[in-house]
């Protein structure tokens, strides 16, 4: 991936990136998306300060000479003035903001407590802009088995094994597209490369191994250009993460109620399934998904309709009926009486 960070912005910019990179060993996107973020603030605040005239377009508003003496300007009215521009101005959703207050305060952490640039920390106090916790979406059961008999072409076991893996170890994209031959053992496990660079390992159940052997017999061996990949592209290379998106979208757009689904919804499916239908263990999904903590994996905890309903039926208050009216009550006694 292209590294945008490494262009275009200052010495204090680029080390603090670096930092992110090699210390904290985030990837490259993560790090892009850091540095987009910075670029859209620094921008706001050297045409607020003056530094820029307020009729200058934002893509000409150079970053590269952001030093601690404009950082040193900046207070924390500054940044909630900042937010509420891109709320208003900008039109963006409380997600987008957060993330955003979350690039702003790793900066700012990175200035205080790692390079001491900073004596006091200047947006400490920074509220997170409160975001809707929406359930994730995903395929039932009957769906992803529909979407793997959807499987055809001329690269159907490659497909049906790439559709398998999601739906058995809940991968991310980079991980299924990352996959080496060498990460295969003969005790049937996987070794995964996850966010981070952190390693996990997975036990491959009788579908996923029966899935990988069968396309190995007649995954191409000469002319491959990356050898130990497990995955390769029709030019015979390791699948890019837009090939994965792309074969499994068209396969998505054969399943009914799930054309619009992306990629990433069938690492929701293979979780919601192996929680609400497998029964597995909040603790080991969050192992299994390669989650650092284990707030994000219990969003997986949602209950279906269908649980819903059935918690609701089994109540054993559910068949107590209602007394009758004190009027009923009297009337049916007058009735008695006069018999």
């Amino acid at each position: 991936m292209k590294k945008e960070y490494s262009m275009a912005c200052s010495p204090l910019l680029r080390e603090f990136f670096g930092y992110l990179e090699v210390v904290k060993g985030r990837s490259a996107g993560t790090v892009n998306e850091y540095f987009v973020d910075l670029r859209a603030f620094f921008r706001y605040i050297k045409r607020e300060k003056g530094y820029v005239p307020s009729s200058l377009p934002d893509a000409e508003i150079a970053i590269d000479d952001v030093d601690m003496d404009l950082i040193r300007r900046i207070t924390l009215l500054d940044v909630y003035e900042y937010f509420a521009h891109t709320k208003n101005d900008r039109g963006n959703t409380s997600t987008t903001r957060a993330r955003k207050t979350t690039s702003l305060r790793v900066f700012f952490k990175y200035l205080t407590d790692i390079s001491h640039r900073l004596e006091v920390n200047p947006i400490q106090g920074l509220d997170t802009p409160k975001t809707k916790k929406a359930l994730p979406k995903y395929l039932t059961l009957e769906q992803s088995m529909e979407l793997l008999n959807s499987v055809s072409g001329d690269f159907a076991l490659r497909d049906y094994c790439m559709l398998t893996l999601f739906l058995n170890c809940g991968l991310r994209r980079a991980e299924l597209a990352g996959i080496n031959l060498s990460d295969i053992s003969s005790d049937r496990t996987l070794r995964v490369v996850g966010k981070g660079n952190k390693e996990r390992i997975l036990y491959l159940n009788d579908a996923c191994w029966n899935a990988i052997n069968a396309y190995l017999e007649v995954r191409p061996r000469d002319g491959v250009r990356d050898r130990d990949a497990l995955f390769l592209s029709a030019r015979r290379q390791r699948i890019t993460l837009q090939g994965v998106h792309y074969v499994v979208k068209r396969y998505l757009s054969r399943v009914p109620g799930a054309e619009n689904l992306s990629t990433h919804k069938l690492r929701h499916t293979a979780a919601t399934l192996m929680y609400q239908q497998g029964g597995t263990d909040i603790r080991v999904l969050k192992d299994i998904l390669g989650h650092e903590n284990l707030g994000t994996t219990e969003i997986y905890t949602h209950l279906s309709t269908k649980q819903i309903r059935e918690a609701a039926e089994n109540n054993p208050l559910s068949s107590v009926k209602p007394p009758k009216p004190k009027h009923a009550e009297e009337k049916s006694k007058q009735d008695e009486d006069e018999t």
